[in-house]
């Protein structure tokens, strides 16, 4: 497997480069130039195997010979440790919860698969290598977990001060050692300008080996898939379900739309998005105009010119036509969000995150005009990661897992920076 760059400047590269790299040098993402076909009898039969097999089926052919079988083994079984239920809200809409890792979101497995991949690598590279990341929540925490002590690589996380949670702003200030954190006094898609033109520095480029740990790397992107082959392992109706994600940067659901493509049974995609509504807006009037991002509850998903985007329109060929058949997409408020953290608890006895509350009202707003069919909402991240939002649709406090509890007495660390490249590329180049 060979991966291209999306600007179409650049050379073809193996997963090892690509993973390494994290852009392309002609400042593209990087694509596959082919999307396996997975076996029918292995979608028919997919009850009888494990997670961990899986896993192997669905990521092996985009890994290729970078990798030997055994270290690939050990690497998956690695980052899927945990558990990952489809669980039963109501009479035709599932949760496949992914917040069953080590830092409750579902960054874990892709943060971990690609610490796991680049601490491999870096064995064989005598510089160091340093991970540079933009959060607007989930990541950062996820990213400083996965890599934390491993031997030759560094990591710095961009996030935006005042606007990711206490619980998340403590999974990636307080672990130290080779995990640095920048509050940048802006929002994310100042975060996410600076880390970009990081990437698109020459200068800087020649003296540290820069990769990016966000969904752009095909090591963090590319094993999302595994969330949609775990779901339909535990969907016990007759006919493929409709799933809900809830939509930020879109490496997510652009993930789910490549197994659809790999050959797993898929009805229709929602992408759920809050009051950042570039792709809703896309889809209905066929106009792409990014825009300036807006603080919402739901945190993780405040982008206003998502990333992964452009691989779904290589995906279906920039047609857009193409993509409506499979894709469908709503803007849900902070109003709805709350009312819909408030319903399905009163009703369901069922507690849903913000995201997930996105991706609820989303698949709810999609059942309604398709009478008769089932789905799937991805919660994304445990609710106590966002207690302020969870509590005013409650009125009550939810208790800390034990898991995190102790993360919230550590020191942060952090240095506050204005959204400044120079800043950044100094920072860079001391370390």
């Amino acid at each position: 497997m060979l991966y291209y760059s999306l600007n179409k400047q650049a050379p073809n590269v193996d997963f090892k480069e690509a993973t390494i790299r994290g852009l392309a040098p002609d400042k593209g993402l990087y694509f596959p130039d082919h999307i396996p076909l997975l076996p029918e009898d292995f979608i028919k039969d997919i009850v009888s195997y494990s997670k961990e097999e899986v896993a192997l089926q669905v990521i092996q052919p985009y890994v290729g010979d970078t990798i030997p079988a055994k270290e690939l083994d050990e690497i998956i079984s690695d980052t899927i440790n945990f558990d990952f239920p489809l669980v039963k809200v109501d009479e035709n809409k599932y949760s496949l919860e992914l917040y069953h890792g080590p830092t409750l979101a579902f960054k874990d497995v892709g943060a971990r698969f690609m610490s796991r991949c680049l601490g491999f690598f870096a064995k064989e590279k005598k510089e160091k290598v340093v991970v540079l990341v933009a959060t607007s929540g989930d990541t950062g925490g996820a990213v400083a977990n996965g890599f934390y002590d491993v031997d030759g690589v560094e990591v710095v996380i961009l996030y935006p001060s005042g606007k990711v949670s206490s619980v998340q702003e403590k999974q990636l200030t307080t672990l130290g050692k080779n995990i640095h954190a920048l509050e940048v006094e802006g929002n994310f898609d100042d975060c996410q300008q600076l880390v970009k033109q990081a990437f698109g520095d020459n200068e800087l480029n020649e003296i540290v080996v820069l990769t990016s740990a966000n969904s752009i790397n095909v090591a963090r992107w590319l094993p999302q898939q595994f969330y949609y082959f775990f779901a339909y392992r535990q969907w016990k109706e007759i006919t493929p379900p409709v799933i809900s994600v809830p939509s930020g940067n879109f490496g997510n659901i652009c993930a789910g739309i490549l197994a659809h493509i790999s050959g797993l049974p898929v009805k229709h995609f929602i992408a759920g998005c809050n009051a950042n509504d570039v792709i809703p807006s896309y889809l209905q009037a066929g106009i792409f105009e990014a825009k300036q991002a807006v603080s919402t509850l739901s945190n993780a998903m405040d982008v206003g010119n998502p990333s992964n985007f452009i691989r779904i329109l290589e995906i279906f060929n920039n047609e857009l036509g193409d993509l409506k058949n499979i894709l469908t997409s709503y803007s849900i408020s902070d109003e709805e969000t709350i009312s819909t953290i408030k319903q399905v608890y009163d009703q369901q006895d069922y507690l849903l995150d913000p995201h997930g509350a996105v991706a609820y009202c989303a698949l709810q707003k999609y059942l309604e005009q398709h009478r008769g069919e089932k789905g799937i909402f991805l919660e994304t991240a445990h609710p106590v990661k966002f207690p302020a939002c969870v509590e005013q649709a409650l009125n009550k406090t939810i208790d800390i897992p034990e898991s995190i509890a102790h993360i919230m007495h550590l020191e942060k660390r952090a240095t506050v920076m204005a959204p400044d490249y120079n800043f950044l590329k100094d920072y860079l180049l001391k370390m």
